[in-house]
């Protein structure tokens, strides 16, 4: 995997570069749809090629390692094939998840162990099995297994974890440069820096991740529910300190003024499940700011869900339509909806990349972002 920065704002951090996989290449910044269990929900293969013009998606290895199993995965030549995706995948390694399940799981210096969500049945992940178990997946990019603390978090707590995250990462590290990928084609492993919201921590676990020297980082911990004034300034200490011609991941952010701001802070690439969870409970983010269609307001408001989208499902469907497929809880309605926020979400950053080649940047985002939180 190369990574080549094209372009830097003057203004800001931001920078728009090239991201080479062996599945294509990817132009950041960018977004990520999330497709945990082998599909981003509610959408084709060929929609988000054609419509949405993703260039890389998401698996999670928790969910694909519980269903369809390791087993379905190495017999269909990976997750590429067994999706039919041909493009690049990044897999998350899992430790999210398994955090999520407060009540359900023990961590300790070996891994983590837990019960499926699916049938209560018992499960251990490992650094080790979680390399191996991401090698059956085949993604281009894989992460490493961490901790992911909760917020609000003790400083104590923050403190522990993160050694253990480190200690973790050069065990994923050995584990990962010691096997060699199933499929044919090369494989990159993206460490995780964590710190919750403790400056210190953060300095601390950026510079160790820097020094591993791996071929891209990312940053966790994140979008858990801290402020996003908490967020930035984590994510500003930590920019200031990973290398630059490395790729920075910003993992599970966020909303479209959350990208925003992070590509400001020298971000290049985003996942979030924000964009298709809305999009099912009816709230659409547009260019003029975000639109909840359940209201009653776009009843009758028979005008194309986003005038100025090159979307075709925006220019063909009406609102008040799509109002009734959400209210009527219709599959269609879902579609749409996940169809329409995915490529605003894609457009956003295509946009972002544009202005930070052209060297406006800055004015573009710091006008967008008044527009883009209001309510319509």
């Amino acid at each position: 995997m190369r990574f080549t920065l094209q372009a830097e704002d003057i203004a800001s951090k931001a920078r728009a570069g090239v991201l080479e996989t062996a599945h294509g290449n990817i132009q950041t910044p960018i977004f990520m749809p999330v497709g945990t269990a082998g599909t981003v929900k509610a959408v084709h293969q060929h929609e988000l090629v054609q419509d949405i013009q993703a260039q890389i998606i998401l698996g999670n290895t928790y969910h694909l390692y519980l269903r369809p199993g390791l087993d379905v995965l190495h017999k269909a030549g990976g997750l590429h094939k067994f999706n039919h995706w041909n493009g690049p995948i990044l897999t998350d390694s899992g430790g999210y998840q398994v955090y999520s399940l407060t009540e359900v799981r023990k961590i300790r210096e070996e891994g983590v162990t837990f019960r499926s969500h699916i049938d209560g049945s018992k499960h251990l992940f490992t650094p080790e099995n979680v390399m191996d178990t991401q090698r059956v997946i085949g993604a281009d990019i894989i992460m490493a297994f961490d901790e992911c603390t909760p917020y609000p978090c003790e400083y104590s707590y923050a403190r522990k974890s993160l050694d253990m995250t480190h200690r973790w990462l050069k065990r994923c590290i050995d584990q990962f440069d010691s096997t060699e990928p199933l499929y044919g084609y090369e494989q990159t492993l993206f460490p995780i820096v964590q710190g919750s919201v403790y400056k210190d921590l953060r300095e601390k676990s950026a510079e160790v991740i820097a020094s591993f020297n791996r071929d891209g980082n990312a940053i966790g911990g994140l979008s858990v529910g801290e402020p996003a004034e908490e967020m930035y300034a984590m994510t500003e200490v930590v920019t200031n300190i990973l290398p630059q011609d490395k790729p920075r991941y910003l993992m599970g952010v966020g909303t479209p003024i959350n990208i925003l701001e992070n590509i400001a802070l020298g971000i290049d690439m985003f996942d979030c499940v924000m964009p298709t969870r809305n999009a099912r409970n009816g709230m659409l983010f547009t260019q003029n700011g975000i639109i909840n269609i359940k209201n009653e307001k776009w009843k009758d408001d028979f005008s194309p869900i986003e005038a100025e989208s090159d979307l075709l499902v925006d220019q063909v469907h009406t609102k008040a339509y799509l109002r009734h497929l959400i209210r009527s809880q219709e599959i269609l309605g879902a579609q749409i909806a996940s169809l329409h926020n995915l490529h605003f979400y894609l457009w956003l950053v295509k946009q972002a990349r544009e202005k930070i080649i052209e060297g406006t940047f800055y004015d573009w985002k710091e006008k967008m972002v008044k527009i883009l939180g209001q309510r319509l």
